[in-house]
């Protein structure tokens, strides 16, 4: 490779990146690695069914050519590892790639093969390539939408964690008050119960353990209504993080479509704005409010937001 002139390697790093839909080589290259990924994980699956035993010579040889082409493409990347991330030095961008999602998941989905056969199912990680190649729009994909949403809901997901994981630790230590006794050999220390405890709260219920005492089911129903509360705070949280990013997302849309017909007006809030919701000032002025200026500070015009008497509203008008 080291032969390869630097137009040559950065026409390779270009082909080899995923979902440029602009390139057709880059794109050709998108559906034969998606391509022999499905072969893989359709493999992987075939070969588990005894009924299939006569194709398994063609399995193992379909396996061993798709791998090949995992560590072709995991070499490549490795390669042009300095065109991805062209602010760092070649050793530094090496290690960055090879730390990073796509680094992992392409060596998790080729060691099994040569050290790890126990751990073949982790191939079917390949699939998550696949979804790099479904995207929102030009400026964002799902992965860029996921990980945004996780970064501001941050501080409010942990804490939600933790009071799970609280909540998890007292339900154990709770149940085993009350049925070390009666089960001695289920319940036998406080950390005990944490299987059935994480089973409740989830609502999963096995029923492999649980409570036979009046008081423990007693508990068991108390932790299964606050399980259910509980568990659903990360989802209202994320929920809530996706809806306020695609509005703002679809603010600025709105606002670069209404650019291009007409220009940003700027003025004072005055008793006509002012006390009235972001909504509700668009709705009577049949404007597009795109920034509100308060004082030193640019405040988002969500639908909710008062304006106030001195605010500057930026706005387009419909």
């Amino acid at each position: 490779m080291g032969r390869v002139s630097k137009e040559q390697k950065k026409r390779i790093f270009e082909i080899i990146q995923i979902g440029n839909k602009e390139d057709a080589p880059s794109r050709i290259f998108d559906i034969f690695i998606v391509t022999v990924i499905l072969c893989n994980i359709a493999v992987l699956f075939l070969e588990t069914f005894d009924g299939l035993n006569a194709f398994r010579g063609l399995f193992e040889v379909i396996e061993d050519v798709t791998v090949l082409i995992f560590c072709v493409e995991y070499a490549l990347r490795i390669w042009t590892a300095d065109l991805l991330y062209p602010d760092e030095s070649r050793p530094r961008a090496v290690l960055r790639f090879l730390f990073s999602f796509d680094g992992l998941v392409d060596l998790l989905t080729i060691l099994p093969f040569f050290f790890l056969s126990g751990f073949g199912a982790f191939r079917i990680l390949r699939a998550a390539r696949i979804l790099h190649l479904f995207r929102i729009n030009t400026k964002y994909d799902s992965f860029q939408v996921i990980t945004s949403v996780v970064k501001e809901k941050k501080s409010a997901i942990l804490y939600s964690v933790f009071i799970i994981l609280v909540l998890i630790l007292a339900a154990s230590l709770s149940m085993y008050s009350v049925e070390h006794a009666a089960q001695p050999e289920v319940f036998e220390n406080a950390l005990s119960g944490i299987w059935w405890s994480v089973s409740t709260v989830f609502t999963v219920g096995y029923g492999d353990i649980y409570p036979v005492t009046l008081l423990g089911r007693i508990m068991g129903v108390i932790i299964t209504f606050l399980g259910v509360g509980v568990v659903a705070i990360p989802t209202g949280i994320l929920s809530a993080g996706f809806v306020e990013h695609y509005t703002r997302l679809q603010r600025l849309q709105d606002a670069e479509d209404y650019k291009k017909s007409t220009a940003a007006v700027l003025v004072e809030a005055d008793s006509s704005f002012s006390q009235r919701s972001i909504k509700e000032v668009e709705t009577m002025h049949q404007i597009c409010v795109t920034a509100l200026i308060r004082g030193d500070l640019v405040v988002i015009p969500e639908d909710s937001v008062k304006v106030q008497a001195g605010d500057v509203l930026i706005y387009m008008k419909l």
